[in-house]
């Protein structure tokens, strides 16, 4: 019988660097935006692209999590931003992919 590898999560709740929370967070670090918004600017900076599903699924998780919050809206859009533990959770994924780029860096320099 074929098992699947349990996925690891951090004590956020996110597991890995193409995790849609992350890139939502991350996205949210230079302001609030509203969810087109923000699967615009993951396409633009990391070539992913999130469906609306995927990010409006998100969404809630992170809210949940205290990850992000709802900001008050005159229109339709709602627009998110990143709470400090949202910070605290990009600051964690972005030392272990620190470090996960600096042994990459080395094993690619090996003969």
């Amino acid at each position: 019988m074929l098992r699947m590898a349990k996925i690891s999560r951090d004590r956020f709740g996110l597991s890995r660097f193409g995790d849609p929370g992350l890139l939502i967070l991350i996205s949210l670090l230079d302001g609030a935006k509203h969810g087109h918004a923000m699967i615009v600017d993951i396409e633009r900076t990391t070539g992913l692209r999130l469906g609306p599903g995927t990010l409006y699924g998100a969404l809630p998780k992170l809210e949940e999590r205290g990850l992000i919050v709802t900001l008050e809206s005159t229109d339709r859009r709602r627009p998110y931003e990143i709470t400090p533990d949202g910070r605290s959770a990009v600051a964690e994924n972005v030392a272990r992919w620190d470090q996960v780029l600096q042994t990459a860096t080395t094993r690619l320099a090996m003969p």
